[in-house]
């Protein structure tokens, strides 16, 4: 695994009117892989979603948050990531057993484990009463296409989006990263042609990843006249905790409570995000029985 620490750059070019992401997620990528054991073609459909989320969190303020939602037709179900503008990011799949042959190029068969037919949902907690939501369809499975797909249709902001994870062996990730480049109003049609050409005869992402380039290279090496804003350290956060798993089962009313104390004599909730279990013995959950009669 490549050793260097996750981080992300913001920048843009051409006066102002590209605006430009490149983070590297190799450590998020593997902490997720070795708490969901994830097989490697699962390993990269995750890891391509929470690469994607991580730069689109990057993209809110403040307390806002972030969900995105992948649910394609193939075996591994729906992808689930969140992230916020502190670069905290988490996520799931829900069948993480999900490996398939390479595809046609030699590469990890991504488009076979998503499907290729579905919807990319994100919702976007900006702190109004109800949260931002948009939608699109899968069109490709592969992930890039569609998260570019979901900014020129619900963002209305023509993009590029490069996303790679590269598995060793071992299962372990060797890197992962990506990159969104954001078109903004005033560019000429030549300058559009020359961006368009230059993300055309960019090398995957995992390549310029493993030739050792910083996210902050990678972006000059699409936009050579890219001015760096600033930088964030991307990282595995959860925010479960046992008093939020109490809460959990408080709200299950008393009347399973009283099933879980009869019958099992304790309960286990695991979190879908970390994978940690909290186990509640048969005196925990009285005291919380007695929560939720008071």
């Amino acid at each position: 695994m490549d050793n260097k620490k996750d981080r992300l750059v913001r920048g843009t070019a051409l006066g102002g009117r590209v605006r430009a992401f490149a983070v590297r997620t190799t450590a998020l990528v593997d902490e997720l892989r070795r708490r969901h054991d994830t097989y490697p073609t699962a390993t990269a459909a995750l890891g391509r979603t929470v690469t994607a989320a991580a730069m689109m969190g990057a993209m809110l303020k403040g307390q806002e948050k972030l969900a995105v939602m992948v649910k394609g037709n193939g075996p591994i179900g729906q992808i689930t990531a969140e992230s916020n503008a502190f670069g905290e990011v988490r996520g799931y799949v829900t069948n993480p057993h999900v490996h398939l042959p390479s595809n046609s190029l030699g590469k990890l068969d991504v488009a076979g484990a998503v499907g290729t037919e579905g919807f990319i949902d994100i919702s976007k907690d900006l702190g109004m009463k109800e949260p931002y939501r948009g939608s699109v369809p899968i069109i490709s499975g592969e992930l890039g296409d569609d998260f570019t797909y979901y900014f020129a249709v619900s963002e209305q902001t023509p993009a590029a989006v490069g996303l790679g994870v590269l598995v060793e062996t071992d299962n372990s990730v060797r890197v992962a990263g990506g990159f969104i480049v954001q078109l903004l109003p005033g560019l000429t049609d030549e300058e559009i042609t020359e961006i368009e050409r230059a993300v055309g005869a960019l090398p995957s992402v995992t390549a310029l990843l493993e030739e050792g380039l910083e996210p902050e290279e990678m972006l000059r090496y699409l936009l050579p006249d890219a001015v760096i804003m600033d930088e964030l350290d991307i990282k595995f956060v959860c925010q479960c905790s046992r008093e939020r798993v109490e809460q959990t089962l408080v709200s299950l009313g008393e009347k399973e409570l009283e099933r879980l104390i009869e019958e099992d004599d304790q309960a286990e909730v695991v979190c879908h995000f970390c994978n940690e279990a909290y186990v509640f013995n048969k005196d925990e959950l009285q005291v919380i029985l007695d929560q939720a009669k008071s």
